[in-house]
């Protein structure tokens, strides 16, 4: 075990000499085989070493016996020791994530590397729950052997191999009650599936979790050639394969704020991609909206109300630009979005509004938030653009509005 833990770390950069560890014990057959083995190597690797038990306190005097368990191996080898606790409420996705989330957001206040002691069985598991709930190649690829500073070393290494370390050293452990139930999905895929494989190939654990760690660099390889920079651009997107686009897009929904893209999401978004219409957008969880700027995706930002500050004088001559009209105006005058069938009369001839901010460019997402100035016999003009020429005066007396941004 202890030549498979140099190897595969060595392999996978998880130790180097002197570096500080924090090992994860929570008393059980392989926290203790990996603590066992990481003392045996500290003078050889120039090691830091101390260890981490945190309680759930979930299994009332079983929690706090594990506890005391590790605090007296510890104290019995010089091995510094680190202590969390916390009551774990089960959250959204079940206790088990909750306990593990609660056991990690204690491992992030620890200095160093937190050595855990997953081990290839462990890996193999986690790769048949993916597969009973669907997954894609990232699920495939199990067990990272690193995350941050959190490191692996044990991913080779099996369950069998743990029990014959233990017993070659005469290590003690304790079990955790919990894992005799089948209460959870892993429980039950450790002891219904994994026998029944097994009796097929003894090595499914090492197959499995060797095939993990190949698929793991598949993806990786395939999220490089997914990296853009900026905006991304429709054309670039449509040429690439649709593995590496699909996770482009999933980079880019996270950017958005999507969280947790799922392969729905990604398929929506794809499906804005490859749209006919250049504004073509959808929504997401979040609130978050993301479109087409024409050969660009962006975020579309929530429609504003539209704002337009102007003053009104009596006009000396008649000056039209895109910042002043000149009209004869009647009864009051006020700002509004565009409405369906809206038209203006420009030096080009009448066109509707939605047809002028189209052949102009004006993203969808902005289109809302341009004002239209009217008074109470229709449209006069848009700032910005120009005075609606129906409306223009052609004599004095008239009015003159100027508009400022």
């Amino acid at each position: 075990m202890l030549s498979k833990l140099r190897s595969f770390s060595r392999e996978q950069g998880l130790i180097c000499p002197g570096d500080s560890i924090v090992c994860a014990v929570s008393g059980g057959a392989d926290s203790m085989a990996l603590l066992w083995a990481l003392y045996l190597l500290k003078e050889e690797w120039d090691l830091d070493l101390s260890a981490a038990h945190f309680n759930h306190h979930l299994r009332d005097e079983e929690s706090d016996r594990d506890e005391g368990f590790v605090r007296e191996f510890c104290e019995g080898y010089g091995i510094p020791l680190h202590v969390g606790s916390a009551r774990v409420v089960p959250g959204q996705k079940g206790l088990e994530a909750a306990a593990r989330d609660a056991r990690y957001a204690y491992f992030a206040t620890l200095p160093g590397k937190i050595a855990t002691a997953h081990t290839a069985d462990d890996n193999a598991e986690t790769v048949l729950m993916h597969l009973v709930r669907g997954t894609g190649l990232k699920g495939l690829g199990g067990i990272a052997p690193s995350r941050g500073r959190i490191i692996r070393p044990m991913l080779r290494i099996t369950r069998a191999e743990v029990e014959s370390f233990l017993s070659e050293y005469a290590v003690s452990h304790i079990e955790d009650s919990s894992n005799g139930t089948d209460a959870f999905l892993r429980n039950r895929l450790r002891h219904q599936v994994m026998p029944l494989l097994k009796a097929e190939n003894p090595r499914l654990a090492e197959n499995l979790s060797a095939m993990a760690l190949r698929l793991r660099q598949d993806e990786q390889a395939l999220a490089e050639q997914a990296y853009f920079e900026g905006a991304p651009q429709v054309d670039a997107l449509r040429a690439m394969p649709s593995a590496v686009r699909a996770r482009a897009l999933e980079v880019f929904l996270k950017k958005c704020g999507v969280r947790e893209p799922e392969a729905v999401h990604i398929r929506l978004l794809e499906s804005v991609v490859f749209s006919d219409n250049p504004s073509a957008r959808a929504h997401f969880p979040g609130g978050i909206t993301i479109g087409r700027n024409y050969g660009t995706l962006e975020v579309v930002p929530s429609p504003a109300a539209p704002r337009c500050s102007f003053t009104c004088t009596p006009a000396e001559t008649i000056v039209n630009t895109p910042d002043v009209f000149t009209v004869v105006p009647q009864g009051s005058i006020y700002v509004r979005s565009r409405l369906p069938g809206d038209a203006i009369r420009l030096s080009g001839g009448t066109k509707s509004i939605k047809k002028l901010f189209i052949d102009r460019k004006i993203p969808a997402s902005r289109r809302e938030s341009i004002p239209i100035l009217c008074d109470e016999a229709g449209i006069l003009g848009i700032p910005g653009i120009g005075v609606n020429l129906d409306r223009a005066a052609h004599t004095l007396p008239a009015t003159a509005i100027r508009f400022q941004p």
